[in-house]
């Protein structure tokens, strides 16, 4: 099921402007499918005090297309998502915009909706590489989620 454009222009108002904090850091939404979203930190304002860009803003650029995922992917009037675990491990400084990229195929978004549909609840996870201006990974998480179902 694609998405219309009206949708995506929805998904990537809700996910660069609900939380005051992610507004505050710069983070956008660049691209966004069912399944898929590409995302953006920039270097500014997120410096710290050595001229690089803050861990905690890589951590959160690693974190928040869970929420894309799920506003594109799962029906949010019966689902809910929560950060289960993550893991970052620093590669390199970063000197420039971050991106993250994240992509999850039809037959697993089927698999975990029809889980946590049966469940009340379902785990899921990915690996990111946040890479800067120049295509280098400047860092790597894993990323644990859980998919819910209201009133569990």
């Amino acid at each position: 099921m694609a998405l219309t454009e009206t949708q995506k222009q929805q998904i990537k108002a809700a996910s660069d402007k609900t939380f005051p904090f992610v507004e505050r850091c710069g983070a956008r939404t660049l691209d966004v499918e069912r399944g898929y979203c590409r995302m953006m930190m920039p270097l500014e304002p997120n410096l710290n005090h050595v001229g690089i860009m803050y861990a905690g803003a890589l951590y959160t650029l690693a974190e928040l297309p869970g929420g894309v995922i799920y506003m594109s992917s799962f029906d949010v009037s019966r689902f809910y998502p929560i950060v289960k675990d993550m893991r970052i491990r620093f590669r390199r400084p970063a000197t420039t915009d971050i991106t993250v990229e994240v992509h999850l195929d039809e037959a697993e978004i089927e698999r975990i909706q029809a889980e946590a549909e049966a469940n009340g609840k379902c785990d899921f996870e990915w690996d990111t590489e946040l890479k800067d201006a120049n295509g280098e990974v400047v860092a790597l998480t894993h990323n644990i989620y859980q998919l819910r179902r209201i009133g569990q």
